[in-house]
């Protein structure tokens, strides 16, 4: 059975994860069932990806009607929580998953205390009663082990400036500089959705990766989440392009106490240890205003929310206004002070 869905024993309610108790929660009865000593019907159950080509929803046998990349979501008719399985088989199984800490209306209330923040935007925005919906999505990301080795050569000068007499020197020294360099970074991530927003994804960073739990498929259950777009191979290079400014950082850490460096060769070789694939919690949050919508994303464990609300010309221009009225203010003080006089 590739439709997955998740029956309360005592009532026959839909069950879904609970983020506040971390078990798998039946809404109806109250019941609480631990994940973790549950079998995982995905073990037990080998799916194809031309197994089926339709699913139904297990309890009001409607169509459910999903996108290709999507794994988990819930019935369109009756609303129950179903884990579409042969979508998480094989080769598209994730290792990991760090599951929501943080419901949903934890996550709007947050959201809510978050516009109210903004100084420069429309007042109106502040409201923040005009959210066209929050959803919570599991993202596929790789977590990459990068090892890297680096050899850096170069010329460096130091220069010293001194007087003798009435006379004053430079002197410089030259020196030729070789570092070799090992550099590991662990759990780099890079989101795997050609739906998300890179920018955004990279701005929710950092997850607690210590929160990362062997994957099972009831952390699903209730919540949208997507198979990854692209695979490891194919995103291995924005991942050296991730770490390629820590690696700039450590170089120049490592070559210090010169006037001048300049470097003549700097090569890195990057080999990849191990990509792990893993479902990370987002609560997407879509905000109409002006007859704009406006996309904002908070991270499902740490509640950090990113996104660019919009900003209040007559606001940026009070602002702007009331710095340059302190600034003048001060400069006619400072001349008054001085016994000068400011035009």
């Amino acid at each position: 059975m590739p439709v997955i869905e998740y029956k309360c024993p005592n009532c026959g309610s839909g069950m879904v994860f609970d983020s506040e108790t971390g078990t798998l929660s039946c809404p109806s009865c109250g019941r609480h069932d631990n994940i973790e000593s549950m079998p995982d019907p995905l073990v037990t159950n080998v799916f194809t990806e031309d197994e089926v080509s339709e699913y139904h929803c297990t309890s009001c046998g409607a169509v459910i009607m999903t996108e290709a990349e999507t794994t988990a979501t819930s019935c369109s008719f009756c609303g129950s929580a179903v884990v579409l399985g042969d979508r998480l088989t094989g080769k598209l199984a994730p290792a990991k998953v760090i599951p929501f800490s943080i419901s949903k209306e934890e996550a709007m209330k947050a959201f809510k205390k978050w516009c109210k923040n903004g100084l420069l935007t429309p007042s109106g925005f502040m409201t923040a009663d005009r959210v066209k919906g929050i959803t919570g999505i599991y993202v596929p990301f790789w977590l990459y082990e990068l090892h890297n080795k680096v050899q850096v050569q170069g010329h460096g000068t130091k220069v010293r400036v001194y007087t003798r007499g009435d006379y004053q020197y430079t002197e410089t020294q030259h020196y030729e500089i070789y570092r070799k360099i090992r550099l590991n970074y662990v759990r780099v991530p890079i989101d795997a959705s050609e739906k998300m927003n890179d920018e955004l994804m990279d701005k929710l960073e950092p997850f607690p990766y210590e929160q990362l739990k062997s994957f099972k498929t009831p952390y699903l259950a209730g919540y949208i989440a997507e198979k990854y777009s692209y695979d490891e191979k194919e995103l291995l290079p924005r991942s050296k392009d991730k770490i390629r400014g820590f690696i700039e950082q450590y170089i120049s850490s490592a070559v210090t106490g010169y006037t001048t460096v300049n470097y003549t060769n700097k090569q890195i070789d990057t080999s990849v240890k191990q990509a792990e694939y893993v479902l990370l919690p987002v609560w997407m949050v879509h905000y109409d205003f002006n007859k704009t919508e406006h996309t904002f994303a908070m991270n499902g464990q740490t509640g950090k929310v990113v996104g660019k609300p919009p900003i209040s010309k007559a606001k940026v221009g009070g602002w702007f206004a009331a710095i340059s009225g302190v600034s003048f203010l001060v400069l006619r003080l400072i001349s008054w002070m001085m016994g000068g006089e400011f035009l």
